[in-house]
């Protein structure tokens, strides 16, 4: 239970947000700045225009978690279509090659499939964030750059295909697909890959984010069900601070006096936990995100510092 004398319009929490397609990243923040009345909105990891599905933001105080959240792990549903490759491996770039692909067998597009699953090296799509000489890809590609990008190694622990639809405008094959992956996994190039292994070609028409790290759709609502709650005027946080920290990170239990050296900046005695956890007092308020190293576990975000209460 939360701490009453803290104002939590100070603490803040997470907002889980079903993004539409269409809507940048950016986009997204700028609405909920607005319909929260504050400038303290972030994001913990951009999600393509074209995608739709979960998108962490960070409100208020929360914001300072984001870069300590481990979203390690993704989901996604996704359509990928056989027979034609394009500029940006998804429907919104140019077709490079058409090829005839509904001869393929199944048993041939499983057998490349698990090819691609497991840990593996993948080339991330031209169009993707990373940066080049300090400039994202997306952008040298959209000034006519030939970017090429080095491959780099991903975990892709599922690649199921729960359904195949051939298509007679076009021979196409869409495939209906389940991802788990690792965080830098580019579901886009999986789909270049895959057609590529099979001499067709392919791409991404469809992508949606059903969760990230801890957080899933179930913790979600759109942008239009929450100008609903704003108009309302009902709680817009999908997570408070203390259930946000207790939903991501492991923690461990502390007393009163421990609380109090937390909230003045000093350390505590470490109890073998690894990577950052949080400590939290008996009726579960989270207090700090600390990090053991050496004799100490101390402070790597202080949740309520002396001074935040009333």
């Amino acid at each position: 239970m939360a701490d009453s004398t803290v104002r939590p319009d100070v603490l803040g929490g997470l907002l889980i947000v079903d993004k539409d397609g269409g809507w940048t990243s950016h986009d997204v923040v700028a609405k909920s700045r607005k319909l929260l009345r504050t400038k303290k909105v972030g994001h913990a990891g951009t999600l393509d225009p074209m995608a739709t599905g979960v998108l962490v933001l960070g409100v208020e105080r929360a914001t300072k978690l984001l870069g300590l959240l481990t979203l390690t792990t993704k989901s996604y549903t996704a359509t990928i279509r056989l027979g034609q490759a394009t500029t940006t491996d998804d429907a919104e770039g140019e077709v490079l090659t058409t090829t005839p692909a509904t001869y393929l067998a199944d048993d041939e597009i499983a057998t490349q499939t698990a090819k691609l699953t497991g840990e593996i090296e993948q080339v991330p799509a031209t169009v993707s964030a990373i940066k080049v000489n300090g400039e994202r890809a997306y952008a040298r590609h959209r000034a006519g750059e030939d970017v090429q990008l080095a491959a780099r190694p991903v975990t892709v622990s599922r690649f199921d295909i729960l359904a195949r639809h051939d298509i007679s405008d076009g021979n196409f094959v869409d495939l209906d697909v389940e991802v788990e992956c690792s965080s830098g996994t580019y579901v886009r190039a999986l789909a270049r890959d895959l057609g590529a292994a099979l001499g067709v070609g392919g791409h991404l028409t469809a992508l949606r984010r059903t969760r990230v790290g801890p957080f899933t759709l179930e913790h979600a609502r759109t942008l239009d069900e929450l100008a609903l709650a704003a108009e309302a005027e009902t709680p817009l946080l999908s997570l408070g601070m203390d259930d946000a920290v207790r939903t991501a990170f492991p923690h461990r239990i502390i007393d009163a006096e421990e609380a109090d050296s937390l909230r003045d900046g000093r350390w505590l005695e470490p109890i073998g936990i690894k990577g950052v956890h949080a400590a939290l007092t008996e009726d579960g308020t989270a207090i700090a995100l600390l990090e053991e190293k050496g004799k100490r576990a101390a402070s790597v975000m202080v949740i309520r510092p002396r001074g935040l209460v009333d």
